[in-house]
């Protein structure tokens, strides 16, 4: 049994990485002399950057906390001046390398500039739309726009993430319209850049000869590249279209088999379908190795449910908030000593924490604002590595597309046990969304997010939904990236255009080779622009070097994505 100042420290490495980064005050003399001229109203700090599992790490890199948007500017036209880069940190809540790569030195000419520190405001604009600034978390968006009555109709499950970064991404939760549903006024059924009326961005103007703050409405061409910029390019503030809250009510269950929920389209039973026509709101957590998933089902329940708990505040899984010692002990064992084989028992323990936890913390069944039962995961969960992608598809054809993907998921992680092989620990999850209708935000001539994942296809009007597949594993596990290589090449595969295709979720893991992530030149150079179709991409890029011609927000893996 591991020890327990080889636990102690485990949790003290997730303790350290939930919290804010270190920003250690300049020495005036250093930054002088490293960053002449800095504007000198704008504070500078040396700072480590750590993303969410720390497989990405820098130190001592320099970055600035600017109090307000014209701030922003000072700093960005002094980096484009002096031929340094620029990239917006919010949470650091994401995987891919879009902020840093790996390996990036600390003496690289880079300057974070940190949202999350004065780019806070937030203010109704109007009965149905809120102006945010983009360090502002989700979490803090929500809990103001329920104190006025209103809310969205899904988020990501965290809510530390700041708005910025979760723009930039095509952040989403999980949710399609039930069975007879209509979609409220000021809703969405996909990502949280669909909500965006208007942007206000750092960009080159030519007349001036330099970077200059502009506002961007929903209708016009160049918005549709800043919806979801991938970093691209920095957004100081947005305006939202939100709508009319609503009460939620969560039920989870643990006792339908995995056979049964991803069993084949047509078949009769307690499938994932058979849910998502009842609920439209739900999502499944397959621990690696056991037989029930934890399965998640909102529904809209204007009054509470007799059997429901009625809950006030946000994350009610403190089970899975804070790692348990069952979990943490197995954890220990596999990262200290390499005890990879742990993996069914680990997988099987995660399992029994969630079943018993949902009975002893009452939470089976819950009930409240939609705010109370979306956000459910705290940065003191366990810090894990996922890959990630949508699979666009018609609604009548998501069980297909769950049924084939589980089952070839099983069969390889079955096969790799076999050999003594286990390359995934966590879990795998799956999700399902609309997609970004533009038409949802109400504006005539509203444009598309040209990079969102969930962007329709003009060609397949059909498909109209989005299921997202997470596989989520220990950072350094043995033989992830080989089985996760295998697991994208069949997606790429099976849902090649016929019924279904893929796009990659842009925080996550894609592009793998046998030894990492981010990294195969096909994927990169071939099959990511042409999901979006070449045009699309070709726009989407021209846009965003038209206004940022010196590239001044980008890094190499970027650079490598739109060359």
């Amino acid at each position: 049994m591991i020890d327990d100042f080889s636990r102690r420290g485990f949790l003290r490495t997730a303790a350290a990485l939930a919290a804010l980064p270190t920003l250690i005050p300049a020495d005036p003399a250093v930054a002088a002399q490293e960053l002449p001229d800095f504007p000198a109203d704008v504070a500078l700090y040396r700072s480590a950057y750590r993303n969410w599992v720390g497989e990405i790490t820098a130190d001592g890199l320099w970055a600035c906390a600017p109090a307000t948007p014209d701030q922003v500017v000072a700093a960005v036209n002094w980096a484009w001046r002096h031929g340094w880069r620029v990239r917006a940190r919010g949470a650091s809540h994401g995987w891919s390398p879009l902020t840093i790569p790996r390996g990036t030195p600390s003496d690289t000419p880079v300057l974070l500039v940190d949202t999350a520190r004065h780019l806070t405001g937030l203010s109704l604009e109007s009965p149905d739309a809120v102006r945010v600034g983009t360090g502002v978390t989700v979490e803090a968006l929500l809990t103001r726009l329920e104190e006025h009555g209103l809310g969205v109709t899904a988020v990501p499950a965290p809510g530390n993430l700041t708005l910025g970064g979760a723009l930039a991404v095509d952040a989403h939760g999980t949710a399609v319209p039930a069975r007879g549903e209509r979609r409220l006024p000021g809703h969405t059924y996909g990502s949280l850049s669909n909500l965006v009326l208007s942007l206000t961005a750092v960009v080159w103007d030519e007349a001036r000869g330099a970077y200059v703050l502009r506002t961007y409405d929903r209708d016009e061409a160049d918005c549709a590249a800043l919806l979801t910029h991938l970093g691209r390019s920095l957004v100081t503030e947005v305006v939202l279209r939100v709508g009319a809250n609503t009460d939620l009510r969560c039920v989870s269950r643990t006792d339908i088999p995995a056979a049964e929920l991803f069993a084949a389209p047509g078949t009769d039973g307690r499938t994932f379908e058979s849910f998502l026509d009842r609920a439209g709101r739900v999502e499944a957590i397959w621990f690696a190795f056991t037989e029930f998933p934890w399965l998640k089902v909102w529904s809209v329940s204007p009054t509470r449910p007799l059997t429901s708990r009625p809950v006030r505040t946000p994350y009610n899984y403190p089970f899975s908030d804070n790692v348990p010692r069952p979990v943490a002990d197995l954890v220990g064992r596999m990262v200290s000593d390499g005890a990879w084989y742990l993996a069914p028992v680990l997988g099987n323990a995660q399992y029994d924490v969630a079943a018993l936890g949902l009975v002893a913390t009452l939470s089976a069944d819950i009930w409240g604002p939609s705010k109370n039962t979306l956000l459910y995961l705290r940065p003191t969960t366990l810090r894990i590595a996922t890959n990630g992608c949508a699979v666009l598809t018609s609604r009548a054809r998501v069980q297909r597309v769950v049924a084939e993907f589980t089952s070839f998921y099983r069969e390889r992680l079955t096969a790799y046990a076999a050999r003594g092989r286990f390359p995934v620990n966590g879990s795998l999850e799956i999700r399902v969304t609309g997609l970004d209708e533009p038409a949802d935000v109400g504006t005539d001539g509203a444009r598309t997010p040209l990079l969102s994942a969930l962007r329709p296809r003009e060609d397949r009007p059909e498909w109209d939904t989005a299921v997202w597949l997470n596989i989520l594993t220990l950072p350094g596990t043995p033989y992830a990236e080989a089985f996760l290589r295998e697991i994208e090449q069949f997606v790429l595969t099976a849902f090649d255009g016929g019924y279904a295709m893929p796009r990659v979720e842009w925080s996550k893991g894609w592009a793998y080779t046998d030894e990492a992530a981010w990294s195969d030149g096909e994927v990169l150079g071939s099959v990511v622009p042409g999901s979006f179709g070449e045009a699309g991409w070709r726009e989407a890029s021209a846009i965003l070097d038209r206004l940022d011609p010196h590239g001044v927000f980008g890094n190499a893996f970027l650079d490598r994505l739109f060359r």
